[in-house]
């Protein structure tokens, strides 16, 4: 199988460009400059009064770095609705390198008695995010995922959160598009930023016994191999140590940036 280089992928990302597949069942890849960029500006984002309840209301439990190799799976599987995506065995095994390395990154939420009911992933570049993909197999599971993912890159200090095309989905949350001129000097604006990725955790650590700065990036890796392998995280009941909690998050988004 053909791999695509690390390093060349990091580049790329910094020129404004990024790869797909045609299909999941693809032998080859292209790589994509969209003309118009999609976009969630960090400062603007809008969480929904129905999100905020799902949230306080702990239906999740946050994590991130936990089972990456289980969510882009996932986002790579065939969906009712969706046969087709553009993860294709090359995208997914250049990727899961990129995560070995530290460049890209996954937010997981779970169900109380430990199942992955939703994530998303993406590449993490200076003080930018590139989002890639997300699922959900659950109601609002990628929602609550993405609120995780926000209030972690304002924590950080990041710049630019790219979301490659504007769905109407994103545009709910306050996503929106621009030119790519526009786009390219907000890249390179973020890209020169030194952001820190897991500075939610030390943030959160202690808060309300739900956050544990070490415990977020550091699951044993008896624990990260089942995760991989059947998507269930081994962690008791809803106990905290994981990452923000629900709560947390709509507090912390409530905030100015």
């Amino acid at each position: 199988m053909r791999q695509l280089n690390t390093a060349l992928l990091l580049r790329a990302y910094g020129a404004g460009l990024f790869p797909m597949a045609d299909t999941r069942e693809a032998e080859d890849v292209f790589w994509v400059e969209p003309r118009h960029r999609g976009i969630l500006p960090l400062d603007t984002f809008h969480l929904s009064r129905s999100m905020q309840k799902v949230l306080r209301q702990e239906r999740f439990v946050h994590s991130c770095d936990r089972a990456f190799e289980a969510v882009i799976a996932h986002c790579a599987e065939a969906v009712p609705g969706r046969q087709q995506t553009w993860i294709n065995p090359i995208i997914l095994e250049a990727y899961v390198r990129l995560h070995r390395e530290g460049h890209a990154h996954s937010i997981e939420t779970w169900t109380p008695d430990g199942q992955l009911a939703g994530g998303l992933y993406g590449v993490r570049l200076g003080g930018a995010f590139f989002g890639e993909s997300m699922f959900s197999r659950a109601t609002d599971a990628s929602k609550a995922a993405l609120a995780h993912l926000v209030v972690r890159l304002r924590a950080g200090g990041f710049r630019l959160l790219d979301t490659q095309f504007l769905t109407t989905h994103l545009a709910r949350f306050g996503g929106k598009e621009v030119r790519r001129s526009h786009y390219v000097a907000l890249l390179n604006d973020a890209v020169a930023v030194s952001a820190d990725w897991t500075a939610l955790d030390r943030y959160t650590a202690g808060d309300d016994g739900s956050a544990d700065g070490g415990a977020a990036t550091g699951l044993g890796a008896g624990a990260e191999g089942d995760a991989r392998r059947d998507g269930a995280l081994a962690f008791p009941g809803a106990a905290g140590g994981l990452g923000p909690s629900g709560k947390r998050i709509v507090q912390l988004l409530s905030q100015t940036s």
